[in-house]
């Protein structure tokens, strides 16, 4: 890797702590090792030594600038876990050597509607982990680093059974799926749940719908390779090909609900057909195109097609420890520093199962030399 540019000088006056990270510089999402700064401890704060952080698609997109929103260098990870270094002298809730994590944001308004609510992750003020101002001005740096400073209110605890590795996409990916099942009552026992998509957040809501306690989990994919993966490997408890007519004439009005991680499904109308009358849809995948819903299956059923962005620190924190309960996590590939552009390459592909994790407390030391 070849090394970039550092932190700006006025980033530097305002966050004189040094840190090592990997930033794109532009559109080409290439990754190289650059110094960026982060600020001194403050009296709300949680310092974290940073030990893996995961690979989200969200973390390609704007690497890359599809999302037309990227504010280069770009340090990207909103999948942190690590370890508590040093808190702020009005911290009471963390220590040194806590295990904790750092989900997709980082600050918020804190006074509107939804953040005294406890739904701050809708608060139109959110600040996000990377590539988003932060409300001293500076830009965020995400967890592609080997530190990170963060408020306490956006910092959770990782519980002792949670393997850090593979626990932390779950900060993104499980609590984005754990939030919205939860909230709709998807999986409750007794109910069938449909999951559209068997990726980074498909799998997990898989996992999730069984622990819950669902009577029926079926997966809902394009491709065929993956019915054996659905079934063998994750338990899912029926498989349906979504380009094969039969099979979704078989499945059509049995769902209480599906679960949407798919980008690339714009027409909803097949699957607003799978759903018993009163069922529901929750998107969490961004589809490329504006999406086809045809009002009367809707109305004519009495059926819901709602959305679901991330989750508050609430029910993150939930999460988590009802996956250490339930010995519940991602399948991840970890791997190094200098790893990390093949992967992007491969998770553009689809070639992952399911969760790429960077080894950043074992491997970033390495990227030292290149700069």
């Amino acid at each position: 890797m070849a090394p970039t540019a550092t932190a700006t000088a006025a980033e530097e006056q305002q966050h004189p702590r040094k840190a090592l990270g990997l930033a794109a510089h532009d559109a080409s999402g290439h990754l190289s090792p650059i110094h960026i700064s982060r600020r001194n401890t403050g009296d709300d704060d949680v310092a974290i030594k940073v030990l893996y952080c995961g690979i989200c698609h969200s973390d390609l997109h704007t690497i890359k600038n599809e999302w037309r929103n990227a504010i280069y260098p770009v340090v990207p990870g909103h999948e942190i876990a690590g370890v508590v270094t040093e808190v702020g002298r009005n911290v009471s809730g963390f220590a040194a050597g806590d295990r904790v994590g750092v989900g997709c944001m980082v600050n918020t308004c804190r006074t509107c509607e939804s953040c005294e609510g406890g739904a701050e992750n809708y608060c139109s003020r959110i600040v996000f982990t990377y590539n988003s101002h932060d409300r001293d001005g500076t830009v965020t740096r995400g967890g592609y680093s080997d530190l990170v400073v963060a408020d306490a209110r956006f910092v959770v605890r990782f519980p002792d059974a949670l393997p850090l590795d593979a626990g932390a996409p779950l900060l993104c990916a499980g609590a984005t799926v754990y939030a919205p099942m939860r909230r709709h009552g998807l999986g409750l026992p007794g109910t069938h749940v449909g999951v559209v998509g068997l990726g980074g957040l498909g799998h997990v809501a898989v996992k999730f719908a069984r622990a819950f306690g669902a009577a029926k989990v079926t997966v809902i994919s394009t491709s065929p390779g993956k019915r054996e993966e659905a079934l063998e490997r994750l338990g899912a408890d029926a498989f349906v090909l979504s380009t094969d007519d039969a099979e979704m004439k078989a499945a059509a009005g049995t769902m209480h609900g599906i679960v949407s991680t798919a980008c690339t499904t714009a027409a909803v109308h097949p699957y607003l057909a799978l759903l018993r009358p009163h069922g529901k849809i929750v998107l969490l995948g961004v589809p490329d195109k504006p999406m086809q819903v045809s009002a009367f299956v809707l109305i004519g059923g009495g059926k819901s097609l709602t959305g679901s962005s991330m989750a508050s620190i609430k029910e993150t924190q939930e999460m988590l420890d009802f996956a250490a309960e339930h010995g519940l996590n991602a399948d991840v590939e970890v791997i190094g520093a200098g790893e990390v552009n093949a992967a992007m390459e491969r998770l553009a592909k689809g070639d992952v199962r399911y969760r790429f994790v960077i080894d950043v407390g074992n491997t970033f030391s390495s990227l030292a030399s290149a700069l």
